[in-house]
């Protein structure tokens, strides 16, 4: 099912949602990448199939309706409530549960009404003026495992500049206020989580970790 995109809108002048539907986009470029990433997050969220899954900044729904068309237990959270009803109306379009998403922002979660089995929280980090605020939060929260991606730098804005996007801004896409490389994001995880496995589809970082 294609879903219904936000493209871009803002919110609290922060940037919501996706741009454009990129996992269902017809250019064989961005097709390609996002097979790649699409199975590093497939392949990281199976190690729990049976237990709940939280999805921190769920955006329009994607992995959240896949996780919960397969049968496992899934909330989706996102800081915008205009986010949040596009998430809503694409379960409905799907036939599925539309309440699994809530407006939460992730300074807002607490581990007694949002601790899972396995916390997913794929660019989102990126965005966050106080990412390690949200990694402490992510820690209270994950019971078990934590998945997490972000932009993998410079590569993601060179990409941007190859094909002529973002110029002014030197590739950054609009709302990227943090910046990793698989590095550098691998050793600010850790602060706080075990990495288990490190997976590099281009142009990403993807982590699955446990609480320290």
């Amino acid at each position: 099912m294609s879903l219904e995109i936000s493209k871009g809108l803002t919110e609290d002048g922060i940037v919501a949602g996706n741009n454009f539907d990129k996992y269902a986009s017809k250019n064989p470029i961005v097709r390609w990448m996002m097979t790649g990433f699409e199975e590093a997050i497939a392949d990281l969220t199976a190690v729990d199939t049976i237990g709940s899954i939280h999805e921190v900044g769920c955006g329009e729904g994607f992995w959240s309706l896949r996780w919960q068309k397969d049968g496992r237990q899934v909330k989706g959270t996102d800081f915008s409530g205009e986010v949040i009803k596009i998430a809503r109306s694409n379960a409905q379009r799907a036939g599925q549960a539309p309440d699994i998403f809530q407006q939460r922002s992730i300074y807002d979660l607490t581990a007694e009404h949002d601790a899972a089995d396995l916390v997913v929280c794929c660019e989102v980090l990126e965005h966050l003026e106080d990412p390690r605020k949200a990694l402490d939060i992510l820690h209270s929260i994950t019971k078990g495992h934590l998945v997490v991606s972000v932009p993998r730098e410079p590569i993601w804005r060179a990409l941007n500049m190859a094909r002529l996007s973002y110029i002014r801004d030197l590739g950054n896409t609009p709302g990227h206020i943090q910046h990793w490389s698989a590095t550098g994001i691998k050793n600010f995880v850790s602060e706080r989580f075990h990495i288990l496995e490190v997976r590099k589809p281009l142009p990403w970082t993807a982590l699955l970790c446990k609480p320290r």
